[in-house]
């Protein structure tokens, strides 16, 4: 990460790299692999493909960590309960699964979406997707 919080894209090259390598070097964070050797115009494309894909994955780290940091707030019933309504869950069932009743989980639930700041189930649903908490 930059100094002023942008993400630095990474473009990874090698002359003849191998499958293996360029596996290794996306996974390691890179956005694009070059075959060395290339000329001004793949390199300048690559630039700009970078460029994009790099603000769209720090956009999207930076919601995470938001979505995470407001899951943070909430208790691990809480948390449990934004479980069970992200994977569409009613509030009977999320109550026989953690052994409490449906007017309990609905104290959870009200609890849950004033702390996380969620106005409806929707927002808190989008909030648990981007803070990993369901898949």
């Amino acid at each position: 990460m930059a100094e002023n919080g942008n993400w630095l894209p990474i473009i990874a090259f090698a002359e003849n790299p191998s499958t293996d390598q360029i596996v290794r070097a996306i996974l390691a964070g890179a956005v694009d692999y070059l075959t060395w050797p290339c000329d001004a115009a793949q390199v300048v494309g690559a630039l700009i493909g970078a460029e994009s894909t790099g603000a769209a994955l720090g956009s999207l780290k930076l919601r995470e960590a938001r979505a995470r940091s407001r899951v943070q707030r909430l208790t691990r019933r809480e948390r449990e309960v934004l479980a069970g309504v992200a994977v569409g869950m009613s509030n009977r069932l999320i109550g026989e699964q953690l052994d409490i009743s449906p007017r309990t989980v609905e104290i959870h639930r009200a609890n849950m979406l004033t702390k996380i700041g969620a106005q409806h189930t929707s927002e808190a649903i989008r909030i648990a997707i981007e803070a990993s908490l369901v898949a």
